[in-house]
């Protein structure tokens, strides 16, 4: 086990890409989009955190560094106390690999139209070289069986365009599964599925999330569902966290304005809640151009002049709580009096 106890220790990790010149995008040479600027969390074995934030605000490439993916730009990261910042080749990677999986958010794509379940289960094991043909049946099996596809051997020799999608997205999760990991990413892992199924799933993921001491990220947009399965949330804006701590804490005392504008969006069922929605202004600005201080300084309701110079730094606030403003953490009190 890693240093502290920690199996992701991410630090500092950023992402950006170079943009191309185009026929009809004009922009000067050397810019770059900033799609994870400063990102940093730890998780131990068998804890989950939830990655939310509108679209564009880097949840996805975040989680693609995760998994290696993609290269972060700048910072660190490291997984089950080894260095894996750079690690992109030879027999480490692959080790990595079979440690660390992804659940897609589609199932319907994230199959092999060809492969039988029997086969798409028994790719991993193929290509990690484990066990024999016989042991692949009964490894292929056991992952089924985990997954509640029952009998599993009824669901061998089935195509994708045979199963429904709350089957397939089990498919899926099998195959993440079958190789025994440490650590799953799962990106939007119900939102391509009926209403009526998501629970069922969702009940699956976090029976075996816990059974196996899984330590898990879940991307999404859907603050409920983050609130169901995970310990700690993060709040993304514009490549950074600007909110994160225990779960309660955050999407039920949040202090973040950013946050707080997400949990005022989200409708309650009791039709007396009265509850005041925070209006933030403008749109999101461009990852490309970066405004100075604040990103989210053009759509806050409580910005100062303060937040348009000074760029607020992630500052602990209780215990695994931390928050990125000036607000919260007195600058703004502090520059008035000045």
């Amino acid at each position: 086990m890693a240093e502290g106890g920690y199996l992701v220790d991410v630090q500092d990790i950023t992402k950006s890409f170079p943009i191309r010149q185009g026929l009809f995008l004009s922009r000067q040479k050397g810019s770059v989009l900033h799609a994870v600027n400063g990102v940093s969390f730890r998780l131990k074995r068998g804890e989950s955190l939830g990655l939310a934030g509108e679209s564009g605000c880097g949840k996805t490439t975040t989680g693609r560094i995760l998994l290696k993916l993609c290269e972060p730009t700048g910072g660190r990261y490291f997984f089950n106390g080894k260095d894996v910042t750079h690690m992109n080749h030879g027999h480490e990677l692959k080790e990595f690999r079979k440690q660390a999986q992804l659940v897609f958010q589609n199932p319907f794509e994230a199959l092999n139209p060809r492969f039988t379940v029997f086969r798409s289960i028994a790719e991993p094991l193929i290509i990690h070289n484990i066990g024999s043909k016989s042991e692949r049946a009964d490894l292929v099996k056991e992952a089924l069986e985990m997954v509640n596809l029952k009998p599993a051997e009824a669901f061998f020799d089935k195509y994708p365009h045979q199963m429904s999608g709350g089957q397939l997205q089990r498919v899926v999760l099998a195959r993440a599964l079958v190789v025994k990991p440490m650590f799953i990413v799962a990106d939007e892992p119900v939102s391509m599925l009926d209403v009526s199924i998501r629970a069922g799933v969702l009940n699956l993921m976090g029976e075996i999330a816990r059974s196996m001491r899984l330590t898990t990220v879940y991307i999404s947009h859907d603050l409920s569902l983050i609130r169901y399965l995970c310990d700690y949330t993060a709040i993304m804006y514009l490549g950074q966290i600007v909110e994160i701590g225990p779960t309660e804490k955050v999407l039920c005392e949040p202090e973040h304005p950013y946050t707080q504008a997400l949990i005022s969006a989200v409708p309650s069922p009791d039709p007396d809640f009265k509850g005041g929605e925070l209006k933030i202004t403008s749109h999101v600005p461009s990852p490309v151009d970066l405004p100075r201080g604040c990103l989210f300084q053009d759509r806050c309701p409580y910005v100062e002049s303060v937040c348009r110079q000074v760029q607020p730094d992630l500052r602990e606030r209780g215990a695994s709580h931390a928050v990125r403003c000036h607000m919260v953490s007195g600058a703004i009190e502090a520059a008035s009096t000045a």
